[in-house]
Order: structure tokens, then C-alpha cells, then sequence
């Protein structure tokens, strides 16, 4: 019997966006999250500004967490935090200070990997939204990560197939660096995408065995295309923009759907969840979607807000290793690469 009083406070702190909620049972009371956008002007992620970024905003982004849930510290039942992967200064200011709050409320310690926490989003109590049935396939992508995993259970998961070598965020990230858009590009991609033609510029898609992915031949055939075309006309670019995001997003979107339909022809299993920053992109969506009525699957796309790094997920692992009583000693450490 589940008790009806879990209050889990839950600390994401990952890479550069610190994140703090508060769940009761598998329902969310407050999720807030404090973006840096002091990375903007370099292009992308730098760690050291990353985590003492974290350290002027956890405490206030955790008071704000709690006064918006109107929870106060003493009911809370347990202390989630992200151990990792991510960024190593990063994990270690979220996790000092669960420790330290789980002493001194001596209340339960509990240890999440970042990219479960992506894949059970989808069992968070939301109005309008279903939850997935175990087996199901989740399809993991982001910034740092391109996963198929088998989902037998909460605390079970097989990564059937990943990326070789780059993940599909940064295939997005790269190919709007070399359009010369700013940082993050990948949503500016998707924004010019839904004006453009898909069709206008045909991009070789990788041939990679299996189920595994690879993006880095795709970026380089993206840089020389630009080149080329660029040698011939300077305006190539601005002409084209549109047409040219559409093109890179429609090809990225056949190779992820090409390895979840194989997914599903070798598994047999035909629920199919996303998450992961990348899968905010909107054509990958609406793509997932019409994959319902054309190939009879039942697919399960996470909130907006649960899409990109944010604590929310965080505490619903949490909620749930708490009813299993997974605990931690403050023994724990951060891990920038951890086991799945």
C-alpha cells in the first residue's frame, strides 16, 4: 500500500540549469528551474562558470521550490538528487547539499541517474497525459545522449541501442553553429524547420548496424554542403535558411525513426516513450505521433516542461526508490559517467 504523505524535495544540477521541486507521492507541487544564460555568449557549456552558477542559485531556487508547493522542510520524507552523469563541478554542488540537508532534517538520502529520471518522467501524475505499461521502448535523446532502451520495470532498463559517437542534440547544435546561428541552436533549427521544405536538400543518412546510431558523418556531409554552396553564392544561407533547417531536421527524424521501428520489429514491443531535451523538438513529435495511426503503436510524449532538465523527474524516481527504500549513506558521490 502506498503512503498517501511522500513528500520528496528533488535537486537536478546537472549541467548549467540548477532545478529544484517538490513532489507529494507521484504528484508535483513546484518545479523550478534557474537557467544560466551566461553560456550563450561562448557557444556553449562552460564548466567552471556552470557550477558556481549552481552555487549562487540552489539555495534560492530551493526555498522558491518549497514555498510554492507550501511544504515545509520538516514534512518532508526524503532528499533526491541527480548523482549523474553531467558535469562534475555541477553534480557536486547539487549533491553536497542533499547531503548535508538529508543530515541535518535526518531524513533519507536518495541517489537518481539523470537519464532514468528522462525515460520515468512519463509515471509523474499529470492531468491528460498516460502512463506507459512495462515492457515499453524509450528513446532517450539529448545534448549528451542518443538511447533505445527496453523498460521492464522502474529499476530494470537494457539499452538496446546508442550512438556511436555524437548525440542527436548536438548533431542539432552543430549543424546551427555552422548556419551561423546562436547558441542553443537545435530550437532555432526546429523553429525555421516548420517553414521550410523537408525535401529541398537530401542529406545521406548514416548506414550503422543494429540499433545503434552515428550523427558525426552527418555533420561533416552538413559543413561541406554549406561550403560548397556557399563558394557559389554568399547569400546561400540567408536564401535558404528555412529550406536548409528543414532538411536537417527531416533527416535527423528518419534515422531516430528508422531505429525505433526496427526497435519495435526485434522487440515486438510496440509502446514506444520519449525523452530528453531534444525530444521538445516539435517535428519529432508530430512525427512520433502520426506513427500511432500508421503503424499501430501507442506513443507517450512527455510535458513541455519535463523535456529538458528539470527536477520534476528527478523526484518521481525519487518517489518511487523511496516506496522500494533505496537509500543512500552520505558515503554517495558524484559520478560524471555512471552505469545505466
Amino acid at each position: 500500500m502506498q503512503n498517501p504523505e511522500v513528500f520528496i524535495l528533488a535537486i537536478e544540477s546537472s549541467c548549467d540549469d540548477t532545478a529544484a521541486a517538490v513532489l507529494h507521492n507521484d504528484k508535483v507541487l513546484s518545479n523550478v528551474v534557474a537557467n544560466q544564460l551566461i553560456h550563450n555568449q561562448y557557444g556553449g557549456v562552460v564548466p567552471e562558470l556552470a557550477s558556481r552558477a549552481h552555487q549562487q542559485n540552489i539555495v534560492p531556487v530551493i526555498d522558491a521550490a518549497l514555498r510554492k508547493a507550501n511544504v515545509q522542510k520538516e514534512q518532508l520524507s526524503a532528499i533526491a538528487f541527480t548523482q549523474g552523469p553531467g558535469l562534475m563541478g555541477s553534480l557536486l554542488v547539487g549533491t553536497s547539499f542533499s547531503k548535508s540537508l538529508s543530515l541535518a532534517l535526518n531524513i533519507p538520502l536518495i541517489a537518481v541517474n539523470h537519464m532514468h529520471a528522462h525515460i520515468l518522467a512519463h509515471f509523474i501524475d499529470e492531468e491528460g497525459y498516460d502512463k506507459p505499461e512495462f515492457p515499453f521502448l524509450a528513446l532517450t535523446i539529448s545534448g549528451g545522449h542518443t538511447q533505445i532502451v527496453k523498460v521492464n520495470s522502474f529499476f530494470n532498463m537494457e539499452i538496446i541501442g546508442e550512438t556511436t559517437d555524437d548525440a542527436v542534440g548536438e548533431a542539432f547544435d552543430k549543424s546551427a553553429k555552422i548556419l551561423g546561428l546562436p547558441y542553443p541552436g537545435g530550437p532555432l533549427i526546429d523553429k525555421y524547420a516548420k517553414e521550410g521544405n523537408p525535401k529541398a536538400f537530401p542529406f545521406t543518412k548514416p548506414k550503422v548496424p543494429g540499433l545503434d546510431f552515428s550523427f558525426s558523418g552527418l555533420k561533416t556531409a552538413i559543413l561541406y554542403f554549406i561550403q560548397k554552396n556557399k563558394q557559389q553564392n554568399p547569400n546561400f544561407i540567408e536564401e535558404n535558411l528555412n529550406d536548409i533547417c528543414a532538411s536537417i531536421q527531416h533527416t535527423i527524424i528518419e534515422i531516430l525513426m528508422d531505429k525505433i521501428k526496427l526497435a519495435v520489429k526485434e522487440t515486438g514491443i510496440t509502446q514506444i516513450a520519449i525523452g530528453g531535451g531534444v525530444s521538445a523538438n516539435s517535428g519529432i513529435r508530430n512525427t512520433l505521433k502520426e506513427a500511432e495511426g500508421k503503424y499501430g503503436w501507442k506513443t507517450f510524449i512527455p510535458k513541455f516542461e519535463y523535456t529538458t532538465d528539470n527536477a520534476a523527474m528527478i523526484g518521481i524516481v525519487g518517489y518511487q526508490k523511496y516506496l522500494s527504500n533505496r537509500f543512500e549513506t552520505s558515503a554517495v558521490v558524484s559520478k560524471a559517467r555512471i552505469e545505466f
